[in-house]
């Protein structure tokens, strides 16, 4: 895939966390997919901020979704070359100051393999 392709996958990406579409996000994910983030590590303590799997997946942003149903990322910018995209992002949700996130999505076959999260 060219760097254009995987910046392609980081807007339907956002596309799809944007409108909640849960489906769609995890449609970008490899079935065996990590995935790591300051915010799983505070609230699910256990996980020591990874999870692992679709199922993990789907289970931590569906808590999200309805947890902070104004929950919205607004990209900055995207790098990406020929195995990862980077992705700057303001977070944004009602009653909290908003956060600049930074997120590396790691893919190979045109699926999402690992993302990590870092908070700004």
């Amino acid at each position: 895939m060219k760097n254009t392709a995987f910046e392609h996958i980081a807007q339907q990406w956002f596309a799809a966390f944007n409108t909640h579409n849960l489906e769609e996000l995890l449609a970008l994910y490899d079935e065996q997919a990590i995935h790591f983030s300051p915010k799983l590590k505070v609230r699910k303590p256990e996980t020591e901020g990874l999870i692992k799997g679709k199922s993990a997946l789907r289970e931590w942003w569906k808590d999200s979704f309805d947890r902070l149903p104004a929950l919205r990322y607004q990209p900055t910018s995207f790098t990406a070359n020929e195995q990862r995209v980077f992705m700057e992002y303001i977070r944004s949700v009602t009653g909290e100051p908003d956060m600049l996130i930074a997120e590396v999505l790691e893919i190979s076959d045109g699926k999402i393999n690992a993302s990590r999260v870092y908070h700004g």
